[in-house]
């Protein structure tokens, strides 16, 4: 799974992406700062199942620090988008090329209102960011519209002399997206579309898309620079648009994170608050700058929100779960007796036997039956996953 950064240019979303994942971009204040999309690698944090279950843990594919548990997720940052981007303004064509790999999108919004709609600077609170939610969700919907809709009627026509139904029609032209022939029949069961496709009107695939897109490409608002004055009542704004909205300081993450880096302070991202160690080298100045974000950005609204952002965008756009697959269910270690070596993130609904598959194909293959190294009770290959689930996967191939 991956998710994409996404929005106009110069709200923040670089300075997002640094944070999120410590790799430097170019930051500017200027629009069109990232000219082609960067892929990095964040994590997800979780609360760790070994301080419950009593063992010291030996991560693998993940980190724990302090009883939490870092898992590796892939994210990237998108070129600004700006309107007209579905008719190919701007970089319109290389984002929406690149979009297609996302499975959910961070919209990351100036919610200072102290950027155009271009990306342009202008003076703090004049421009309304509920505007820009607005655009980016018109340009994925024309954009969706131009894939399903041309030679439209043509097509349809085709569909239903072969005899074909309409949602394997839907799925098909958007495959390229992503688009599951299930997502297409609830996309086109929401849109109560009746009748046959090749009378379908252009509002009516204008309709149509937007449900699929809501389900193919969640998106949740990320409402930056909330440090400033002018943000608070936008983030009350933004939250009325029915998106999943937090608010977000990505330049206090990016400082707090390279000031822990330089151990000038103890954080972990999503931490509430900071430490200054008794021997830290941090000057007067920086001790100030850090004081400024204690007062402006964590203890108003909790945390920077970066890391919250990330969490959401896995745990509740994308519906997943984390659980540990073991091989020794009695000691929760693998066959080098490393405790607790790998976290997994999977979607909600994974059973045991996917699982299995998503290890190694032919341990999935010649899956016996699995056990809940809780308990010891023993489970079948249909069993569905549930969070901070501890198993273990017996298999005719782990034998051999």
């Amino acid at each position: 799974m991956q998710v994409g950064i996404v929005g106009k240019p110069n709200a923040g979303k670089s300075t997002f992406f640094s944070a999120a994942t410590l790799t430097l971009v170019p930051i500017a204040n200027y629009p069109f700062t990232t000219i082609k999309p960067n892929h990095g690698i964040s994590y997800l944090r979780t609360k760790c199942v070994h301080t419950e279950l009593g063992v010291e843990d030996n991560p693998r594919n993940s980190k724990c620090i302090d009883g939490e548990r870092f898992i590796p997720i892939d994210i990237i940052d998108l070129p600004g988008l700006v309107p007209g981007a579905s008719e190919g303004k701007g970089l319109g064509n290389q984002f929406l090329d690149e979009l297609r790999k996302a499975d959910a999108l961070i919209h990351v919004v100036d919610a200072s209102g102290s950027t155009d709609s271009e990306g342009k600077l202008t003076q703090p609170g004049t421009h309304n960011p509920v505007d820009d939610v607005a655009f980016l969700e018109t340009e994925l919907k024309m954009w969706m519209l131009r894939i399903v809709g041309k030679d439209w009627e043509k097509i349809a026509r085709k569909t239903e002399m072969a005899g074909e139904d309409p949602a394997s029609l839907v799925s098909e032209r958007l495959s390229g997206l992503g688009v599951t022939k299930r997502q297409a029949e609830n996309g086109i069961k929401k849109a109560a579309l009746n009748g046959k496709p090749s009378g379908w009107t252009r509002e009516d695939l204008m309709k149509l898309v937007e449900i699929i897109r809501r389900e193919a490409k969640p998106l949740m608002l990320a409402a930056n620079k909330i440090d400033l004055p002018t943000s608070i009542g936008n983030v009350r704004r933004l939250k009325q648009t029915g998106e999943l909205t937090l608010p977000v300081s990505a330049e206090a993450e990016l400082a707090l994170r390279r000031a822990a880096e330089k151990r000038l302070i103890e954080y972990k991202p999503g931490d509430p608050d900071f430490q200054v160690p008794s021997k830290s080298p941090v000057s007067n100045e920086q001790k100030s700058a850090l004081e400024m974000i204690r007062e402006k950005v964590l203890k108003p609204i909790g945390s920077t929100g970066v890391q919250a952002c990330i969490n959401s965008a896995f745990l509740d756009l994308l519906n997943m779960i984390v659980v540990y697959p073991v091989e020794n269910p009695e000691k929760f270690s693998d066959h080098a007796g490393n405790i607790l070596p790998d976290a997994y993130l999977v979607p909600n609904g994974t059973t045991l036997k996917e699982l299995a598959l998503k290890i190694h194909t032919e341990i999935g293959e010649q899956m016996l039956y699995g056990v809940n190294a809780r308990n010891g009770m023993r489970l079948s290959d249909n069993y569905v996953l549930k969070a901070q689930d501890v198993v273990s996967i017996v298999s005719a191939a782990k034998r051999a």
